[in-house]
């Protein structure tokens, strides 16, 4: 699931990801992927940091505090921010990577294969 108020980026991420052979779902924020969560099962979160209504690290936050196997979906997080304190941020919110925008498109699809396995082998 890419989680990204910009549709420009939701686009991108989503053309890398579909070429490489993934499924996609998206949300705008944190909090429209909390609900999408509660009925869509995913295998990878990719999300961005700065987001209207619920940023990423909220979301990552409140994911990680859930019970049940949403809690443990791998998360690359994304941002134009490339300090030390965002990266310990985002580790700290429980990201499992952190990637500088702008990303190439098979820098995504690479680390989509290993957060998760190539597309349909889980």
């Amino acid at each position: 699931m890419i989680v990204d108020d910009a549709a420009l980026v939701r686009l991108y991420y989503r053309d890398a990801l579909e070429r490489a052979g993934y499924e996609v779902e998206e949300a705008m924020n944190g909090l429209e992927a909390l609900e999408k969560l509660l009925s869509t099962p995913v295998d990878l979160l990719i999300v961005d940091v700065n987001m209207p209504q619920m940023d990423g690290m909220t979301f990552l936050r409140r994911l990680r505090r859930q019970e049940g196997p949403e809690a443990c979906i791998p998360a690359l997080v994304t941002s134009t921010e490339a300090g030390a304190q965002d990266v310990a941020a985002a580790r700290a919110a429980g990201a499992n990577f952190y990637l500088v925008k702008p990303l190439a498109q098979d820098t995504l699809a690479e680390y989509a294969a290993m957060l998760c396995g190539a597309p349909g082998h889980g």
